[in-house]
């Protein structure tokens, strides 16, 4: 026994001096540990959420009869693609659905949520989002911000609820904009930049059933980015007709290099395939191109690595909310998705959280981000991400509109302990750039 605490301590003392290698002095690390230690039951029970959507994953990928020739690659039209209809079986297994649309020709979350948006609404249809406001990307595709291409352009028109100011649903003033001419309701499970609680799977549900008491034949499409292995179930365990998201957030497992993918009814998803194809040709062309591997293994991969982004926003809320900092989740609350704002208050603080991310990655840390006026935002925006695939948020970033009331939003991690040093990186960089007070006496009024 004392030659294995001997042997111990000299682990901790080598970890230790890595971390000051790395950047991260004695206070803060100091800081970090007694965070840390308080959390074990928290992290406990995210390892057993994950290990549940594991065997959820595994069930789906061997009742589908997943094999090494679903991994070959395919070029051209792809006709016969066995890895991609597969994989579109695995996911619709995962996700309770009939149907789902896999593809890498889906770009990105916003175009995949265009896609779904675009195949089922037609002209005079009205799109009714409970949420509030949608995400600042999807703003051009709807057309409330005019743009060419746009909902709008195509005589769909859009209203909004918003949410009441606890976070749920305004069920009155839902039923209220239900109209005879309202064809999907959206709803936005994660917060976007915005101050919000995430929505839970379970309140999702309770609102679906709803607006289907009050219309059952409306379509409703839930935007599940950043919420995919968070709980037990999905959206579409609770009659969703389509949940969209992107491949380089949780599904992909930070191994998939593009790509979204649409789960939900057989018609909706039909009509999606027409849509990103052409009519007639659907959901039988679309080449993998050797990526279809990734997509497997990543999607294998994911419950774990969404695991592990979720210990890594739940110890980012306590480093900065212990610190008097606004949190949202706050420290205790129950987790939907794996976004965490922190309030920051000054364009400053945002800035120079969002280098000490940057400072922490694998790739790219000698670069210093910068706020520039990126394509879809109303805003300068700033981006740490210094990913394996080009703006992959659930490996570690974070990013903020440079506006009121000067948030910033961090998610991902592919391990918790990336994911560790990057948030102990921003609060280094806040405490060496003057912003952030003394932490020893933060910590005493705080803690």
């Amino acid at each position: 026994m004392t030659e294995y605490n001997a042997d111990n301590n000299r682990k901790i003392a080598e970890r230790e001096q890595i971390y000051r290698e790395l950047g991260i002095d004695a206070d803060i690390y100091a800081y970090g540990a007694r965070t840390e230690a308080r959390l074990r039951d928290r992290f406990a029970e995210i390892d057993r959420t994950a290990e549940y959507n594991q065997l959820k994953v595994i069930r789906a990928m061997q009742k589908n009869r997943v094999s090494e020739g679903c991994f070959a690659a395919t070029t051209g039209y792809g006709y016969n693609d066995l890895g991609r209809d597969t994989l579109e079986a695995v996911y619709a297994d995962i996700f309770h659905t009939e149907a789902a649309l896999v593809r890498p020709q889906i770009t990105c979350g916003t175009h995949a949520l265009s896609l779904a948006l675009a195949a089922n609404l037609r002209p005079q249809d009205e799109l009714l989002s409970i949420s509030g406001r949608p995400y600042d990307t999807l703003e051009s595709v709807i057309g409330i911000r005019p743009a060419k291409g746009s909902l709008a352009e195509y005589g769909i028109t859009y209203r909004q609820t918003d949410l009441l100011p606890d976070g749920s649903f305004d069920r009155d003033a839902i039923r209220q904009a239900i109209g005879e001419n309202t064809k999907m309701i959206a709803i936005q499970r994660s917060k976007g930049y915005q101050t919000r609680p995430t929505l839970s799977v379970d309140a999702i549900g309770d609102i679906i059933a709803f607006v289907k008491s009050i219309k059952p034949d409306l379509i409703v499409m839930v935007d599940n980015c950043y919420g995919e292995f968070v709980e037990t179930k999905e959206p579409s365990d609770f009659g969703a007709d389509m949940v969209v998201g992107s491949l380089i957030k949780n599904p992909g497992g930070g191994l998939a290099p593009i790509g979204g993918y649409i789960a939900g009814t057989r018609e909706c998803i039909e009509n999606c395939a027409y849509r990103l194809t052409s009519p007639g040709l659907g959901k039988e062309v679309g080449a993998t191109l050797g990526l279809i591997q990734s997509f497997y293994q990543g999607l294998f991969l994911a419950p774990t690595v969404v695991a592990g982004a979720l210990k890594t926003a739940i110890f980012a809320a306590n480093i900065f909310g212990d610190l008097g900092y606004p949190v949202v989740p706050d420290q205790t609350e129950s987790r939907h998705d794996i976004i965490q704002a922190v309030t920051m208050g000054t364009p400053e603080g945002v800035i120079a959280f969002c280098k000490g991310i940057q400072a922490a990655a694998p790739v790219d840390s000698f670069v210093t981000p910068e706020p520039w006026a990126m394509p879809g935002y109303d805003s300068d925006v700033i981006m740490a991400a210094g990913a394996f695939v080009q703006g992959s948020s659930i490996e570690l970033s974070a990013d903020a509109p440079i506006r009121p009331p000067y948030a910033v939003y961090f998610q991902g991690g592919l391990t918790y302990y990336h994911g560790k040093l990057g948030i102990l990186k921003a609060l280094q960089m806040l405490k060496t750039e003057g912003i952030l007070a003394n932490l020893e006496e933060m910590t005493s009024l705080n803690c």
